[in-house]
């Protein structure tokens, strides 16, 4: 109790008594402690399924804070923060929020930071962006009266763990108490550094830390360090540079303020893939927006030592572009590592900074020889298959069965090899419009490509096992609407649906600053559900089938004398059938010893992927050649090869 009473002003001696006894009963009937410094309010909010939106209206001053509910709307306003002031209307719908009748939200107030976030349905929004430390705090909240029931509103409203009421109310009050936030800070930081040491970390300082500097006509630069932490090593963790440049930029003003956030989570991105560092920055210049500084701003981060698997890169967030939803961009700023725990970012405007650590995915060794080998192995493909094709055409006036299929398969391997050979080189040439449309195109190849190399395993399981039902002549058609048509389906729905298709970055483990661009998906969540649901699906049905197809197939002819007497030719044959599709899923063995191994193995095996097709088709030429009696019937059949000597009379 004293640690509160301490934040009370100095009031006249005849009221002190009055004073003890309202802390107590306000101490008594809420049960509050010092860990209740702040606010997480969470609950449901049952509402209709139309037009939904958000009012928000929020004023400096410490009274009350109200969250409320009905049908359509939910309100969070009062007189709480110490900066912050927001009065707006936000609609809903683009969070979804009209498929269900319920959503589950959390309100999340931090006085130290004056910073107001609504999480709704997953997604968080910052109503009221982290600042420096102000004069005064608005902390200690309580529960207010109770509201009635209605059949919209609040359901199982919570603070913290405790739940104050499982029923319907259309609102929630809180009280707040107005103390010093200095005070207020160092009974903060000694209950993180006391968490801290228990847990065996650095603390982190909850308090953000301004400084103000006064650029005059003579201004020619200077540094600014954040303060150290107590419990923290005596280093600064980040220091800033302000150039020239910023005094002649910032036309309106000669104050420029500084601070240092020493807490990373309430910048924290919905991403779980990235991290933020602990220390972030925010440079403003009163009343002006500084954009493309010709001296750029330096800011010095000196951190943890960041794993090799991990990039990092230099990032700001933009509150003028995104002011509700917390987005790191590494728009206008250059990442220059300077070693393992220092990292150095050049920006050329001003806002909130810090860096981000990239957990996923994670750079790729070896990219530079992957490349290399793939793009050999591309070229080398996209020649044998149009050689392929030359052939088959001129075969065409034999009528074999098989053909039309391996007609396919080559068309669209074709397709795949040339646009994967290029797809970098547009990457880095062209606008990303162009390449949503290149990337769209190299995905449709490889949806035809799988689906081609399901037919080819269909087609060679039913020539084998089923002897007795030859397939309809005019299936030819019914083969190319579903390796040319049915890939398309998907792909057009993709583009409609919008940010799928785009450029591509994939990091090299030994220059991560330099990413490699190609246009294929982006790295956003609708665009890796797409993946999983496309891609991964089809690829797990594909080596699935054709692992099945195989085995019933070998046990089929092994007992024919074809089988005894060309034993390693069938083997030659039947691996390379199985090759085709099996050889993508080696993607997945891509973890511990085998990490090293298996992207040059994938990347071998798939880009050389139409020379192996045209080595299939040749060793098909090879068998038939040697085989007695009825070649006058067969081009190259793979049914006549296998089938049992009286069938074939």
């Amino acid at each position: 109790m004293g640690k509160l009473l301490k934040f009370l002003p100095m009031e006249p001696r005849q009221t002190d008594s009055l004073r003890v006894v309202f802390i107590l009963t306000f101490l008594l009937t809420t049960g509050l402690s010092e860990n209740d410094q702040d606010l997480k309010f969470c609950g449901t909010w049952r509402h209709s399924m139309n037009h939904l939106s958000l009012n928000v209206n929020l004023s400096q001053g410490c009274q009350n804070v109200s969250v409320m509910a009905n049908e359509s709307s939910l309100s969070i306003e009062g007189q709480i923060t110490s900066h912050c002031q927001r009065s707006d209307v936000i609609h809903l719908n683009e969070f979804g929020l009209n498929s269900e009748e319920e959503s589950n939200f959390c309100v999340y107030w931090e006085p130290l930071l004056d910073q107001f976030k609504l999480q709704l349905r997953g997604r968080n929004l910052t109503l009221c962006w982290p600042a420096s430390l102000g004069a005064s705090c608005c902390t200690y909240l309580s529960d207010g009266p109770t509201e009635p029931e209605a059949p919209y509103g609040i359901i199982n409203g919570t603070v913290r763990t405790d739940v104050i009421s499982a029923k319907t109310r259309r609102a929630y009050k809180f009280i707040g108490m107005r103390v010093t936030c200095k005070e207020l800070c160092e009974e903060a930081k000694n209950n993180h550094a006391q968490v801290s040491m228990n847990a065996g970390r650095n603390a982190q300082d909850p308090c953000a830390q301004s400084f103000q500097v006064e650029m005059k006509e003579d201004f020619q630069g200077i540094n600014l360090t954040s303060p150290v932490t107590k419990g923290a090593s005596e280093e600064p963790s980040a220091t800033v540079h302000l150039p020239p440049a910023l005094k002649q930029a910032a036309k309106g003003t000669s104050k420029a303020i500084c601070t240092f956030f020493k807490n990373n989570f309430p910048f924290q991105e919905d991403q779980k893939e990235v991290w933020i560092l602990n220390d972030v920055v925010e440079i403003t210049v009163e009343n002006e927006v500084i954009t493309d500084l010709p001296e750029p701003i330096r800011i010095d981060f000196h951190h943890e030592p960041i794993p090799m698997n991990h990039s990092r890169k230099c990032v700001s967030w933009d509150t003028r572009k995104d002011p509700l939803q917390i987005n790191w961009l590494v728009d206008g700023c250059e990442t220059q590592q300077k070693a393992e725990t220092h990292t150095e970012c050049l920006c050329n405007h001003l806002t909130y900074f810090s860096v981000l650590v990239q957990l996923e995915p994670r750079p790729v060794r070896h990219l530079l020889a992957l490349t290399v080998i793939t793009s050999l192995g591309c070229l080398v493909s996209v020649i044998s298959c149009v050689m392929l094709i030359i052939i088959l055409c001129k075969k065409r006036r034999f009528k074999e069965p098989s053909l039309p299929i391996h007609l396919g398969l080559a068309t669209s391997l074709a397709l795949l090899n040339l646009l994967f050979f290029f797809t970098g080189i547009i990457a880095n040439l062209v606008k990303e419009s162009v390449c949503i449309w290149v990337g769209a195109g190299l995905h449709y190849a490889l949806l035809s490509s799988f689906s081609w190399m399901g037919i080819e395993i269909f087609h060679t399981f039913w020539l084998v096992y089923m002897v007795f039902s030859p397939l309809p002549k005019d299936i030819g058609k019914l083969w190319c609407l579903f390796g040319f048509g049915l890939p398309a389906l998907p792909v057009l729905i993709l583009v409609l649906v919008g940010d799928i298709y785009g450029v591509r970055e994939i990091i090299p483990s030994d220059d991560i600053a330099n990413p490699y661009l190609m246009c294929w998906m982006k790295m956003n969540n609708e665009a890796m559900l797409a993946h999983y649901v496309t891609n991964i699906t089809v690829l797990v049905i594909l080596v699935s089938s054709g692992l099945v197809m195989l085995f019933l197939v070998y046990r089929k002819i092994q007992s024919r004398d074809e089988w005894k007497q060309n034993r390693v030719v069938f083997l030659s044959i039947w691996g390379l059938s199985c090759l085709f599709g099996t050889t993508w899923a080696l993607n997945f063995l891509d973890f511990g010893p085998l990490s090293d191994l298996v992207p040059f193995l994938f990347c071998i095996l798939n880009s050389f992927q139409g020379f192996l097709l045209v080595l299939r088709f040749f060793m098909l030429e090879r068998m038939r050649k040697q085989t007695d009696g009825s070649s006058s019937n067969s081009s190259g059949s793979t049914r006549q090869q296998m089938l049992p000597t009286q069938e074939k009379s």
